[in-house]
């Protein structure tokens, strides 16, 4: 098969339908749904999920909650710095990162920078993508007791929203963004991704209890997001474009849930971050297998595009992605997988989706796939 070309997953979105809040509830947003054997579409709200779903099916999710990673600090001579926490580093430190820092060039190997009465900070290290390994020392808290960054950063740090968000963020807006640009259903011990699981932004609690009470089950696995999700493809085909890598866990219980499957049950992943785990863990499984007691543990590398199979999944709830992405071209495989139809066809429904004008990207609306 010849290589993709990009162009094949470009399309333009008016600048208006980019969401830059969420909805006043979160499941308000709309929901399109996409029958795939039927070829047709509906046009519901999120709220109406569960007509969809049955007893049996499994919603598997990523919980990985958002850490308030971008902090704002200065260098002694009192220009601004933005750093961003990526990942905490391999030695182990708590107070040791791999961070994002603007501007990268006022801030060489040995160059400082801090909040007064918070933190310090000095990069011991330069990556060939421009990333710094940094090294904190935090003041003690409010309770006297030694700080370290993720609680600085719980404390005084911001969301990183994404890039297309370009609204101006005034204090209630940040107390909000806390909020909603988290899952209800976060793990707070799990503050590992340096952006959400959109599609699962959608979830209220009481959707999820009347879901449960109708017999659908819940799993979930942990993706550590990183901003490579927001990275375009830019080259000319989609194939010589270099994936991410994200560090991602898998539970025994929800191995033990999805595989195999019961007959019957459909696996329906909340988002692509949830995809990618569980395609990934169940190419890996086979080659190294894991206790089925203790939790599969791994770095995805995967890049799904057409005309890939799935092995993990039966139905897919996902929010609306940007041109020219790595997470439109899984979209685009799993419409049918396989093949190379699912591009075309993604077309359609976005251009659909742009004359009724629903709302895109992380605060935008969904789409439900089955």
């Amino acid at each position: 098969m010849p290589p993709l070309p990009t162009d094949l997953f470009d399309y333009t979105l008016p600048e208006a339908l980019i969401a830059q809040t969420p909805a006043a509830r979160r499941d308000a947003s709309r929901l399109l749904v996409v029958h795939r054997a039927e070829r047709r579409l509906e046009h519901r709200a999120f709220a109406d999920l569960g007509d969809y779903l049955r007893p049996g099916d499994i919603l598997l999710r990523n919980n990985a909650a958002v850490l308030p990673a971008r902090l704002l600090a200065a260098r002694p001579t009192g220009g601004a710095v933005e750093c961003l926490l990526l990942r905490p580093a391999a030695s182990g430190d708590e107070n040791e990162w791999w961070c994002l820092l603007r501007p990268g060039k006022k801030l060489p190997v040995g160059g400082t920078f801090g909040l007064p009465g918070v933190f310090t900070a000095t990069v011991r290290e330069k990556d060939a993508e421009g990333a710094g390994r940094v090294v904190f020392a935090c003041e003690p808290g409010p309770d006297g007791n030694p700080a370290s960054i993720v609680a600085v950063a719980n404390r005084v740090g911001e969301v990183p929203l994404p890039p297309y968000i370009t609204r101006q963020h005034t204090a209630e807006e940040r107390i909000s963004d806390l909020e909603r640009y988290q899952t209800v259903y976060a793990d707070r011990a799990r503050q590992v991704a340096a952006a959400a699981p959109t599609a699962g932004l959608h979830f209220t609690p009481e959707l999820l209890a009347s879901l449960e009470a109708a017999g659908v089950r819940t799993a979930d696995v942990t993706l550590h997001v990183g901003l490579g999700t927001f990275k375009p493809i830019a080259t000319d085909t989609v194939e010589a474009h270099a994936i991410h890598r994200e560090i991602y866990e898998v539970p025994p219980a929800t191995r033990a849930a999805m595989l195999p499957p019961p007959p019957g049950t459909r696996r329906i992943a909340v988002g692509t971050t949830t995809v990618r785990t569980l395609e990934d863990f169940c190419r890996k499984l086979p080659a190294r297998p894991a206790p089925p007691d203790k939790p599969f543990h791994d770095e995805a590398a995967l890049y799904v595009y057409p005309p890939a199979h799935f092995a993990a999944i039966d139905a897919l709830v996902t929010n609306f992605h940007q041109p020219r992405s790595t997470l439109l071209c899984l979209v685009a495989a799993f419409l049918s997988p396989g093949s190379t139809e699912g591009i075309a066809w993604l077309k359609e429904i976005y251009a659909e989706a742009i004359a009724r004008k629903y709302r895109f990207f992380s605060y935008g609306d969904a789409m439900l796939i089955l």
